[in-house]
């Protein structure tokens, strides 16, 4: 077996398909972690601002009309705006877990890519080397050194490329795991923000103010007082 033309080149060539992979799982979630960092400050001022109007419909809109997955749990707790805060705390964490599986998807490709490219990179040196050995016993003695030298280059071609392969995919794993987590935990805090917000607005509006119950006797006893005079006058 010439490891050169048959093996070498075939391993290569896989080694190449798996970069390939990695660098479009890489592309597409740097893309989806761009698009899914949403500006939630400015969303839950404005989603304040409606509710405590009581205008649910352009808070909804305003839900809709913002990107990312914060927005979407947020959305998910106005549309069901009228239920007490312990639902709408399930309410939020279920939104939030339908959005986990769509921050972690091709996760596992990119940390797959990472494992298995130095795995075939050591395959392919593996393969190289044993076609050294045979080829250099059956050279001569002049000639063996020239061929071992250039079968072993040749075999940690394959470990190189693996390698260079492996070592950008697996930093670039980690990176987009921890800009998830991050993620992750930012939807947890809008959910909670979002339900507060409704509920807030409730226990507002059950508020009565302190003057308000200093006049209301007053009025009470002004009316009786005239309701009194009236009598006497009678």
């Amino acid at each position: 077996m010439n490891f050169s033309n048959e093996a070498g080149n075939l391993v290569l060539w896989i080694q190449a398909a798996v970069g390939f992979v990695g660098l479009l799982v890489m592309v597409e979630r740097m893309i989806f972690f761009q698009h899914a960092s949403g500006r939630v400050a400015d969303l839950l001022l404005g989603i304040t601002n409606h509710v405590r109007k009581k205008a649910y419909a352009e808070a909804l809109h305003e839900a809709s009309r913002a990107r990312g997955p914060e927005a979407r749990v947020v959305h998910s707790v106005l549309m069901r705006h009228n239920l007490d805060r312990t639902n709408l705390r399930e309410i939020a964490q279920e939104a939030g877990q339908l959005e986990v599986p769509r921050i972690e998807r091709n996760m596992r490709v990119l940390l797959g890519v990472a494992m298995l490219a130095p795995m075939l990179g050591m395959f392919g040196t593996v393969l190289g080397l044993i076609d050294v050995f045979v080829n250099v016993s059956a050279a001569d003695q002049a000639v063996a050194q020239t061929k071992l030298a250039e079968g072993l280059f040749q075999s940690l071609t394959s470990t190189a490329m693996g390698l260079s392969i492996a070592i950008p995919a697996y930093l670039i794993y980690l990176y987009l795991f921890g800009k998830g987590k991050r993620l992750i935990h930012r939807l947890e805090r809008a959910g909670i923000e979002a339900v507060n917000i409704v509920c807030d607005s409730r226990e507002h509006d059950r508020i009565v103010s302190f003057r308000e119950e200093l006049e209301s006797p007053k009025v009470v006893t002004s009316k009786k007082s005239k309701h009194e005079s009236k009598e006497s006058q009678r």
